[in-house]
């Protein structure tokens, strides 16, 4: 690994591509069951030695993110810093962190808990903090962070905290996009009515992306119905997905209001996204496919 490598890390969108709220607890958080995947297009981290903490924040999304104490990356920083674990002299760490925003704020995704991620990821290799419990920093930033920190195909359920391998993933295209507006959580939950969804009995894995994006056309995204009705353009960004030349599925990640559609491959997903309105923040590219266990197909 070089300096540079050392000094970087990516931040890959989390996408949803079923997404069933399956209860709510006492304490208000709903439960949930989703498969998550993270394709090749996401946000990026530094970090350069500093006496102290501090943020700058760079890319097209710049604008729409403070740099202030409650910034998720710099939130992660102070997590790992002031653990028990953050340095084998016990001192808190410093560091100069830079954030590429390349993901568009509150869209769904899971931009501000990848960004989390990587910078625990990082830090953790940049301070040498081998004996820091990640996992345990994570569920304390956020529910979608301990996914994001893994960064890899995973079953969320719970509260979005508890995690499991996903079914056998094959190699697919993934378009994303968004209409250029933010869509807040609480808001999209607190629109949400009727009954919960049961968390759906999905296969060992799929043969192909057809197979999997048939199975999935089953399964939905509970959250889908109130984003729309709150930001009608979604519904529209969903209708010139399912209008692309070789899409097998449309539908909404996480809260919204980003979109994605899949494709049997990363080049009919870049070739189907040129159609996209241009005033839109579209982007294309592959999924990896995952490990296979056991009895996958």
């Amino acid at each position: 690994m070089s300096a540079a490598d050392a000094c970087a890390e990516f931040a890959p969108a989390k996408i949803n591509l079923y997404l069933h709220i399956t209860g709510r607890q006492g304490d208000g958080y709903h439960r949930l069951d989703s498969v998550a995947v993270f394709p090749a297009i996401g946000d990026r981290v530094t970090a350069h030695p500093a006496p102290a903490l501090s943020l700058e924040i760079t890319g097209p999304f710049a604008g729409d993110l403070g740099a202030g104490a409650d910034n998720l990356v710099l939130a992660a920083a102070r997590a790992l810093s002031v653990s028990e674990a953050g340095g084998s002299d016990g001192r808190a760490r410093g560091a100069a962190l830079r954030l590429e925003k390349n993901l568009p704020v509150a869209s769904g995704i899971g931009g501000g808990s990848a960004d989390a991620a990587a910078t625990l990821r990082l830090l953790a290799r940049v301070w040498a903090s081998e004996r820091a419990d990640l996992p345990a920093i994570a569920a304390r930033l956020g529910a979608d962070v301990p996914v994001c920190l893994g960064a890899r195909a995973a079953r969320m359920s719970g509260i979005g905290t508890d995690l499991a391998p996903a079914p056998y993933l094959p190699e697919a295209g993934i378009v994303l996009a968004n209409p250029g507006i933010a869509l807040p959580t609480r808001e999209v939950f607190a629109a949400r009515a009727g009954a919960f969804s049961a968390a759906p009995a999905l296969p060992a894995g799929w043969g192909d992306a057809a197979a999997m994006a048939a199975d999935l056309a089953a399964l939905g995204n509970d959250l889908e119905a109130p984003a729309i009705a709150l930001r009608p353009q979604v519904g529209t960004v969903l209708a010139a997905l399912r209008t692309l030349p070789g899409a097998l599925l449309a539908r909404m990640s996480g809260s919204g209001a980003t979109c994605f559609a899949l494709f049997a491959t990363a080049a009919a997903a870049l070739a189907a996204a040129r159609h996209l309105p241009r005033e839109w923040w579209v982007r294309a590219g592959g999924l990896p496919a995952t490990e296979r266990r056991a009895g996958s197909g």
